[in-house]
């Protein structure tokens, strides 16, 4: 689909937080290693960037030498400046891709399990209901339901999954 970067971005994001965090599910998908390692560079490298750039300016300035100077600084400032963006970039190139990742077509394999999993999940919900007198699970489930799944309702169906499972 055509989507901006914005909307990817945003696309990724909500992929990266609907993505349950239980290590078992590492056996069974190879997306859970890009999530864990997506959301740790979005945690961390925003940081290191900027930790990065400060140390450059102040380890070229020579103030921790005793011979420091404005000047210094700043003419190491187009260094400190490329470092500093190449490291903020890097969260962003994470959730670019998590965004494009989201926005694929499961497999015909994996789209099968989606179908047969959200079956299962409508039955567990239909029993709750009918225990509970409850049906806010309902219409969560009605969204999933579609006839070409995407990785991003895949993520949607494991979490609703595991919050079903409590």
């Amino acid at each position: 689909m055509n989507i901006s970067v914005v909307q990817l971005i945003k696309l990724g994001q909500k992929y990266l937080s609907l993505w349950p965090d239980k290590p078992e599910l590492s056996q069974y998908f190879e997306d859970y290693r890009g999530v864990q390692s997506a959301r740790f560079v979005c945690r961390y490298f925003p940081a290191l960037a900027m930790f990065t750039f400060i140390m450059q300016l102040y380890v070229a300035s020579g103030y921790p030498l005793g011979q420091g100077s404005i000047s210094n600084a700043l003419n190491a400032l187009p260094q400190a400046l490329v470092y500093g963006l190449f490291l903020i970039s890097i969260p962003v190139q994470a959730l670019v891709f998590s965004g494009v990742k989201a926005d694929k077509l499961l497999p015909p394999s994996l789209a099968s399990w989606y179908h047969s999993g959200l079956e299962k999940v409508q039955q567990q919900v239909a029993e709750q209901s009918q225990r509970n007198n409850n049906d806010n699970n309902n219409t969560a489930i009605a969204k999933l339901a579609k006839y070409k799944p995407r990785y991003i309702d895949l993520a949607q169906l494991l979490q609703l999954t595991f919050a079903t499972t409590k």
